[in-house]
């Protein structure tokens, strides 16, 4: 019985951990801007004041210089907010919001994007569904994930995040017969995809709020 409630304390606490990582609130087909068609990274652990990173570019070449005072405006609001955190949770959700879209999974983008951007995505999924296009994508890698720029405006907190990653993008018609695109070739893509969040809201969940190709 011991161990039973041990197993389960630990489940949820990792169940905890992911919901965080993931947070609650474009592809490769051809883009809307590209952004729009293929866009809650985390919320920050709680770290003491005194070991809170200082968002700066210290040569891992993942801060941009012109982000630097809106991260400090962040972490003043939010002495938690850590930086590393926030990128291992944007890449995360990079990939799952991909994915997400990719697959016509419209629910699961509800809980990860803005209302503005789920509308965009549920317009392309249904201009494909209409012409019995599926999408067969991968995800190759992210070769960089780079915070360009940040800000805090009305209380709410809107961070950048610039991707440059490797997709293989593959098009298929109803009958699974390959239409555009090639699995084995990789192509390179670059786009920015904006997360925001109110600051001391209770929420802890960021939801992609813009995308642009760069």
């Amino acid at each position: 019985m011991f161990y039973i409630v041990v197993f389960a304390a630990i489940a949820a606490f990792l169940g905890m951990r992911l919901y965080s990582v993931l947070g609650k609130r474009t592809g490769h087909e051809q883009p809307l801007t590209r952004a729009v068609e293929e866009r809650a990274p985390p919320v920050a652990l709680p770290r003491p004041i005194e070991a809170l990173p200082e968002p700066r570019d210290t040569g891992n070449r993942n801060i941009d210089t012109r982000a630097q005072a809106g991260l400090r405006a962040i972490i003043a609001a939010e002495p938690g907010f850590d930086v590393t955190q926030f990128l291992k949770g944007a890449q995360a959700a990079y990939r799952m919001i991909l994915e997400a879209y990719w697959r016509g999974d419209e629910e699961a983008l509800a809980d990860l994007v803005d209302d503005e951007v789920l509308r965009a995505f549920t317009s392309s999924i249904a201009e494909r569904s209409s012409a019995g296009h599926v999408l067969d994508n991968r995800l190759v890698s992210i070769e960089r994930a780079v915070i360009v720029d940040a800000s805090v405006e009305a209380r709410v907190a809107r961070i950048s995040v610039r991707f440059d990653a490797d997709i293989a993008a593959v098009t298929r018609d109803a009958e699974g017969t390959v239409i555009a695109g090639s699995l084995s070739d990789a192509v390179e893509t670059h786009e920015t995809w904006t997360f925001a969040r109110p600051l001391r809201s209770g929420d802890p969940n960021w939801k992609l709020v813009d995308t642009d190709e760069d």
